[in-house]
């Protein structure tokens, strides 16, 4: 039987009384789109790597969290060799409001080869720091946990010295999930609260939660001496700098070591729309504010995602 969170529930410094009211598929395409500053021009996914680590990500059937949720790093990251890897298949029982990624109640059933050709294809790539990442089980009994884990096994097997960091889910708050993930021996525990807590029912799916994500990041970081912890905001959904500013400060409380800062981009006109694009001087006042208040690592831009620059922490 799943046990669940009972710890003291993280109150945040400034929560308006209004929340803001979940924004329906069919109001969003009436919202239309802006144009996109300057800053924010995306260089076209090519190059040689780019396509060696496409094919083989092909060739072994794996997916990545760079092009199922059409992230705007994907030619930088491939460029130099790394990719984000998602593992638990590539449709999520969720239906965030700012995600790409497709969504089903039952999603097709989870490969039990996967862990392996994962590990394999990782290691073939010579990399020495990893990301995976997974969609959300809900329909999984341990929320993927078990699967997920595997895999961080079966690469550590392999390569002792690879870096492993795991980007999860909440597990709606089932602490044995997250047991079963430390476990494994992976070195960052990454988890996302995406926005602040005003915005929280208007931006992700009903079964997450500011106070839940942080009870994720904190029960994690109690279970290991020396695990590192992470998490990710999204800007221009209609934050103010002083809810930025709280969410932060709550993180450094849960012990969070690394936080990363980026702007929110419409992956469709179904999904919601940026309320404002966020200047690069205003990212840079976000950073240093952020590592004043002693984060480990910083990552703070308009093309940041929770796993950009993930290696830099090791410098």
């Amino acid at each position: 039987m799943a046990i669940f969170f009972e710890l003291p529930v993280i109150q945040p410094k400034v929560l308006s009384s209004v929340k803001a009211p979940p924004l329906s598929p069919s109001k969003a395409r009436e919202i239309l789109a802006e144009k996109k500053p300057e800053w924010l021009k995306i260089r076209p996914p090519t190059g040689k790597v780019t396509q060696e680590i496409k094919s083989l990500l092909q060739g072994h059937k794996l997916h990545t969290v760079c092009q199922e949720a059409h992230c705007p790093n994907l030619s930088e990251c491939w460029e130099s060799g790394t990719a984000t890897i998602m593992v638990g298949g590539d449709t999520c029982t969720r239906a965030c409001r700012f995600c790409a990624v497709k969504t089903a109640r039952i999603p097709p059933a989870l490969d039990p080869d996967e862990p392996v050709r994962v590990a394999e294809s990782i290691v073939s790539l010579g990399l020495r720091y990893v990301v995976l990442t997974s969609v959300d089980r809900d329909d999984m009994e341990d929320g993927g946990a078990e699967h997920f884990a595997r895999t961080i096994r079966e690469l550590k097997r392999r390569d002792p010295k690879l870096f492993v960091e795991a980007l999860v889910s909440d597990f709606r708050g089932d602490t044995r999930a997250i047991e079963t993930i430390v476990a494994a021996g992976l070195d960052v525990y990454a988890h996302n609260i995406e926005t602040v807590p005003r915005l929280q029912s208007r931006v992700r799916d009903p079964r997450a939660g500011y106070e839940q994500s942080c009870q994720t990041l904190r029960y994690a970081k109690s279970l290991r001496q020396g695990l590192l912890t992470k998490s990710a905001i999204m800007l221009g959904l209609g934050e103010t700098h002083d809810e930025v500013c709280d969410a932060l400060r709550d993180l450094h409380v849960l012990g969070v070591d690394i936080v990363t800062l980026g702007q929110y981009l419409r992956p469709t006109m179904d999904h919601l729309p940026v309320e404002r694009y966020v200047t690069p001087d205003e990212f840079a006042v976000y950073e240093r504010e952020a590592r004043a208040m002693g984060f480990l690592f910083v990552a703070s831009g308009p093309f940041v995602r929770s796993s950009y620059r993930a290696a830099d922490v090791l410098k």
